[in-house]
């Protein structure tokens, strides 16, 4: 697979652990210069940036809570600034606290849709209406979920600011294509990342193994892994992916709309 991210100026919201370094690390080796990573951690953010930096990457960080609208127009504005261009942008800033239909609390189900949908649709706003005003191409990926489709029961305010996002995405790509501006998301599956660790952790008592343990009862017996995922997000982002606008690609074992055998 070519990946060509030279000439990407990049955002990248939840950039400073999981999936989102891992995004950003894969970006550098595919030729990219310059990163904005967003994220709310600054001591997280701060070091990652400068694991990142170089002589040659321009990789800097902003503390940013996407769910504040504030903080993304600011945040926005600061990687303009810097860059003097951004021309692509990654959503993967998320949160995945539980919650079912019936124990959802307005704050939770407003965390939910605050992060995962209104944050993002902020950035992509701030980014079309940029790239219009400089007549500039452009490209975004959403990371959405599996969960999109349904989900788990304990996951229904996720599961719901997803299906937004996966609408939003698809929305924006079919107003955005005259204007050569790409936008496409990637729904993983269940995902190895320090985030899932966490919540594991603190909603379902996990053990210290329970990665090892859940891993043995799937299909291919690992969970979604960054670094075999990040390679297809940077190719999207890529002008090397060409015309590809709309799609959403499921990355997981598990497929969409099967039934028991």
């Amino acid at each position: 697979m070519q990946i060509d991210n030279k000439s990407n100026n990049v955002i990248i919201t939840g950039g400073t652990q999981g999936l989102g370094l891992s995004i950003a690390k894969n970006l550098i080796l595919n030729g990219c210069k310059n990163l904005l990573l967003l994220g709310r951690d600054e001591e997280k953010g701060l070091k990652a940036a400068k694991h990142l930096n170089n002589k040659e990457v321009n990789c800097i960080y902003k503390k940013c809570d996407v769910s504040v609208v504030e903080d993304c127009k600011n945040a926005f504005d600061y990687g303009v600034n810097k860059f003097g261009i951004v021309n692509s942008l990654i959503n993967v800033a998320a949160v995945t606290t539980r919650g079912s239909i019936l124990d959802t609390s307005i704050d939770l189900w407003e965390e939910h849709m605050n992060t995962n949908l209104r944050g993002p649709f902020i950035l992509i706003q701030s980014l079309a209406k940029h790239l219009i005003d400089l007549n500039k191409s452009g490209s975004i990926v959403n990371i959405l979920s599996t969960s999109a489709y349904v989900g788990q029961s304990i996951l229904m305010p996720y599961s719901v600011s997803k299906g937004g996002l996966i609408t939003l995405t698809k929305n924006a790509a079919n107003s955005l294509k005259k204007n050569k501006i790409r936008v496409n998301g990637v729904a993983p599956g269940w995902m190895d990342t320090p985030g899932e660790h966490k919540i594991q952790k603190e909603f379902h008592n996990a053990s210290d193994n329970w990665l090892e343990e859940a891993e043995k009862k799937l299909p291919f017996n690992q969970l979604v892994k960054t670094s075999e995922i990040s390679p297809l997000i940077c190719y999207l982002i890529s002008k090397s992916s060409g015309i590809i606008t709309g799609a959403i690609i499921d990355y997981d074992q598990n497929i969409i709309g099967s039934v028991p055998e």
